[in-house]
């Protein structure tokens, strides 16, 4: 039998007893069946069989014939018996019940931030557990508060945003927007290169779609922020990862980026600072990835919603200021250095070369009318945020909120055996590494879902970052030290026993 065959059969069998593949991971885990998320995906997508006794659980589980899901026979066994469960499920009037799948654009597509453990963290939580949840950068629920100052600029001009605004933004948070971005030393910017967005988030989504046609294959960082790679997949694209490395800080290898670039390559996406791992790019390190984009004449993507939350005397520096040369993209927000995630209100930039750009800024003005425009009371405090005193810088020296954290999660993680970790020098996230031969971890997601069973703590395994190996996980070190400190040590006690 043809494994596609059988990926396409198991499909079906799902289809009909209308579960996902998180549903068959839980079968399986309350089973006792050891079972992970990327098997079931290679099972779905016909990349290989199941060994036998895999087989016959996913037989049980989905109420299927084992010899029809192997393809020795010809029909399911409900559809042969004609029962309730058939393949043809009809309405009340007799007719058969059209069924509508998700499409195959998103069967490539990651994003375990909010994925199958956070879902099953919700279903906890639903039952009365409470779970701390070191998953997701959100300030608020942490005890960040938003500026007051911001809160009553808005609340004073709410009957002035009404309306929709230009579909670029408000001309006052966009002219706020390109004098930050000069102060950065970003050249050939003016207010018409200047998009709002609801987030950037909503931001990337737009410029992947502009850009990309079938195949076209944009340079992404791994470990990465897994927006980026799934609004590739979604526009059609093909993320190449190339890897950042753990023994230089984090930093981009340099080496591996040109042995990715092909004559398919439009671009490369760096996180600056990063997220998961908290590293902040020296100069000479930047330098090197425009050197290699002018080479090859790549568009530079640069993700720095984290540029105002830099630590111990380090300095951001914008990639488009070493590249007048090239046509850059850059993003930005308010969404973390000002504590607003909900207001949902970031920027892009475009600078430079924008000559050779210039069929794909109309892609961009399309899609940007296609929305109409961004969140408009959101819009009309970031002259106020960027122009006002920066409370944030509050939080990022010794004695402020995130420092002391970041010290202490930093310390805390390293002495529990097994665990290492680079310090991360901005942000608010730490991307530890696990010792897989000590705990001999096969399946990261696995492991994750097994803290927050045992230990009711939350975090995303690294492949939710789209890194390959089992051996990394991501903690959001938001919450106020004594809180921390409870995790630490329930980590610790989890790692002195698990073993998978």
């Amino acid at each position: 039998m043809m494994n596609g065959n059988f990926g396409n059969r198991l499909k079906e069998a799902m289809d009909r007893r209308q579960m996902k593949q998180v549903d068959i991971l839980r079968a399986a885990d309350q089973a006792g069946i050891k079972l992970g998320k990327s098997h079931i995906s290679q099972y779905v997508n016909g990349k290989t069989m199941p060994r036998e006794q895999i087989l016959k659980f996913l037989a049980e589980v989905l109420d299927a014939d084992e010899e029809w899901l192997k393809g020795e026979a010809e029909a399911p066994r409900e559809a042969e018996e004609g029962g309730k469960d058939s393949m043809e499920q009809r309405d009340e009037g007799g007719r058969t019940m059209r069924k509508f799948g998700k499409s195959t654009k998103l069967d490539h597509v990651l994003y375990d931030v909010r994925g199958p453990v956070v879902d099953e963290a919700a279903r906890m939580e639903q039952a009365g557990t409470q779970v701390l949840k070191l998953n997701i950068g959100n300030p608020a629920p942490f005890g960040f508060r938003t500026p007051d100052e911001v809160i009553y600029d808005m609340q004073s001009q709410l009957t002035e945003c009404e309306g929709y605004s230009y579909a670029k933004g408000l001309f006052s948070a966009r002219k706020a927007i390109m004098q930050y971005a000069q102060n950065k030393n970003i050249p050939n910017v003016t207010i018409e290169d200047i998009y709002t967005g609801n987030g950037v988030s909503e931001l990337i989504n737009i410029s992947m779609s502009a850009l990309l046609n079938n195949d076209d294959e944009v340079l992404v960082p791994s470990p990465d922020y897994p927006l980026w790679t799934a609004c590739v997949t979604l526009s059609g694209g093909k993320a190449v990862h190339y890897i950042c490395d753990e023994q230089a800080e984090w930093y981009p290898d340099a080496a591996d980026i040109r042995k990715k670039i092909s004559s398919r390559t439009k671009a490369i996406v760096i996180i600056n600072p990063n997220n998961p791992t908290g590293a902040l790019y020296p100069r000479e390190v930047l330098q090197e990835i425009v050197d290699i984009a002018r080479e090859h004449q790549l568009i530079i993507f640069s993700d720095e919603i984290y540029d105002r939350l830099v630590m111990d005397g380090g300095e951001h520096i914008s990639i488009a200021s070493l590249a007048p040369d090239l046509f850059c993209v850059t993003f930005s927000g308010l969404s973390k250095s000002h504590m607003i995630a909900g207001y949902r209100i970031g920027w892009m930039v475009l600078s430079g070369n924008k000559e050779m750009a210039e069929d794909y800024i109309e892609g961009l003005n399309m899609l940007s009318n296609m929305r109409l425009c961004s969140n408009v009371p959101a819009q009309s405090i970031v002259q106020t945020a960027l122009g006002g005193y920066q409370s944030v810088k509050n939080y990022v020296v010794p004695g402020g909120r995130i420092y002391e954290q970041r010290e202490y999660i930093y310390k805390a993680l390293n002495d529990i055996p097994g665990i290492s970790a680079v310090k991360p020098k901005a942000a608010f996230y730490i991307f530890p590494k696990i010792d897989v031969k000590k705990f001999r971890i096969k399946d990261d997601e696995k492991f994750a879902l097994d803290l927050l069973k045992d230990k009711k703590i939350l975090i995303v395994h690294g492949k939710g970052f789209n890194w390959k190996e089992p051996d990394h996980f991501r903690v959001v070190y938001l919450p106020r030290l004594e809180v921390l400190a409870d995790a630490a040590e329930k980590l610790a006690d989890f790692l002195s026993y698990y073993r998978q």
